[in-house]
């Protein structure tokens, strides 16, 4: 060997053994984001978010002049008790809605998932929507609410189980 190539051959080893470094740095990194739970769990809090916020409007949003499929779609999005609930007062709430010849149309302001347990299927969201009603012949009126709901996972589908009205302001009393 010339004293040329000596620190030639030192340089390259050098920068192969870099280079190997970075490889198995980088490897191994990015089998870890593949295989992070973190991921699963932000896709699945996604999910039922989509879910809950899709729910809550179709259950808020009625047309007395397609009523059947109006209230098909409440009960498709529902489970549980308040599937329950749907179905027995499907009747005569059909009756009532026909009756006030009311169209209801729901638009969701911004939405939460508050709580998600993956393995139990089960999840509570927090939804802001504004409903507009329209009355035959009277003008259509606004309403900002704010509702909560829990979900549950069936068939590989999150729906509806409980819908209800969140508190507003301050409820706490003082003696």
């Amino acid at each position: 060997m010339t004293r040329f190539t000596q620190p030639l051959l030192v340089s390259a080893l050098a920068l192969a053994l870099v280079a190997g470094g970075v490889a198995a740095w980088a490897g191994w990194s990015w089998y870890g984001a593949a295989h992070d739970d973190s991921a699963a769990y932000s896709a699945s809090r996604d999910d039922v978010l989509e879910a809950g916020e899709q729910a809550v409007q179709n259950l808020n949003t009625l047309d007395h002049r397609r009523l059947g499929s109006g209230l098909d779609l409440w009960e498709s999005s529902t489970t549980g008790d308040l599937h329950s609930q749907l179905v027995k007062g499907r009747d005569e709430f059909a009756a009532q809605v026909k009756t006030a010849k009311t169209v209801s149309t729901a638009k969701v302001l911004s939405g939460a998932v508050t709580e998600l347990d993956q393995r139990a299927g089960r999840a509570r969201v927090m939804i802001a929507l504004r409903v507009t009603v329209r009355a035959s012949g009277q003008k259509a009126t606004d309403k900002d609410s704010r509702m909560l709901g829990e979900l549950i996972r069936t068939g590989g589908h999150w729906k509806l189980s409980a819908l209800g009205q969140a508190p507003v302001g301050d409820t706490a009393t003082t003696d």
